[in-house]
């Protein structure tokens, strides 16, 4: 089954673009970037100011635009069964340098699990739009614990490394 992924949710001023693979089946059926309750990120990124999510996904927005948080997807389509990156086929990328173009405030992309970083690098390692952007490789927000990523905390802590990014 071919699956496609968002528009950008970008405001004017961005300063760090939030890479994610493909939304999964709770995302897409919610049509929410991060939809499936038991991901991470909204935690992780109200966690990095020490607040609680706030309930209304419009507000969960806005909260990441007020702090200069873009997101989107490396992959704007593709054959996957399921949720998971491991079965995504036939990708075909988005077009992140023509976003980049369009928002020279960008100075971060965070790459919210090995999958969109890897598919990064196939397609645009060497594009210059990038050059002088932090590119950082996070642990997934997926809620799927791994070894040294068991939980929200953790995954907090990972991904402070994007807070100077921030406005």
């Amino acid at each position: 089954m071919r699956v496609h992924s968002f528009p950008p949710i970008m405001n004017d001023g961005a300063t760090v673009l939030i890479l994610g693979s493909m939304p999964g089946e709770a995302s897409i059926a919610m049509n929410e970037y991060y939809g499936n309750p038991r991901n991470h990120m909204w935690r992780v990124l109200y966690g990095l100011f020490g607040r609680e999510p706030d309930e209304g996904y419009e507000d969960r927005l806005a909260f990441a635009a007020s702090h200069g948080i873009a997101m989107w997807d490396v992959i704007a389509s593709c054959e996957r069964e399921g949720s998971l990156d491991a079965n995504i086929r036939a990708e075909v990328p988005n077009d992140l340098p023509g976003l980049a173009k369009m928002h020279p405030s960008l100075r971060c992309l965070a790459f919210n699990g090995t999958k969109s970083h890897d598919t990064f690098k196939k397609y645009f390692r060497d594009d210059p739009i990038f050059d002088g952007m932090a590119r950082l490789k996070l642990p997934s927000t997926s809620p799927i614990p791994t070894k040294h990523m068991r939980n929200t905390a953790d995954r907090i802590e990972a991904w402070r490394v994007i807070l100077p990014f921030l406005k």
